[in-house]
């Protein structure tokens, strides 16, 4: 009921439809929407300001983005590899702008590889819900890290429903530090992963 309200609200057409999208490569795992009673939750015990620039990864057809740009005011961006994804994404966003014509700055989406991304000095937060293999994930970690070298600032990554070689990378082999978990109250009696974790540098 809550994907029917948001989607009306926001402008926007986020379910993944009738068939699974698989993507082209098996580094990657298939599109999933992150449900928006996980997104109210986060945002009840993780602040994010006007000030913060969010990336997705993985971003699919957008619902982050467009959730968090209204509710926030945040600088927004998407990078998603499947062409029928961005697309879908760049429809969204036509529906979104025409929905809250107020709302035209702060979203970018970008097709491309997660670990083609060029990170930017203002990127802060940045989101992932199981998208890719570990392997991708060690690259876009380093390209992380590699710019607040350059630009030095505090970054968090948030982990939805976070896999496990994830963690073990994080904490074993980067600086990052665990900052806290936010359980899914809707859904996290029947999945114990059902949660986010957040790392902070």
């Amino acid at each position: 009921m809550k994907q029917y309200k948001y989607d009306k609200l926001l402008g926007i057409r986020t379910r993944a439809g009738k068939f699974v999208q698989f993507p082209v490569s098996y580094h990657n795992n298939p599109y999933e929407a992150t449900a928006y009673e996980t997104l109210e939750t986060l945002l009840e015990h993780y602040p994010i300001t006007e000030d913060d620039c969010f990336v997705d990864f993985g971003c699919g057809k957008g619902r982050i983005n467009f959730y968090l740009h209204h509710f926030t005011d945040a600088s927004v961006k998407g990078v998603e590899m499947e062409d029928d994804l961005l697309e879908d994404a760049l429809a969204n966003l036509a529906g979104y702008q025409n929905k809250h014509p107020k709302h035209r700055e702060g979203i970018e989406f970008f097709n491309c590889p997660a670990e083609e991304y060029p990170v930017a000095p203002e990127d802060n937060r940045f989101y992932f819900f199981n998208p890719f293999s570990v392997n991708i994930f060690q690259q876009v970690v380093q390209h992380i890290l590699k710019s607040v070298e350059e630009h030095p600032r505090s970054v968090d990554l948030l982990l939805y429903y976070p896999h496990v070689e994830y963690i073990y990378y994080l904490e074993k082999n980067t600086s990052f530090e665990f900052i806290k978990e936010i359980p899914i109250d809707v859904f996290y009696k029947k999945d114990s992963d059902d949660r986010v974790l957040i790392y902070r540098i």
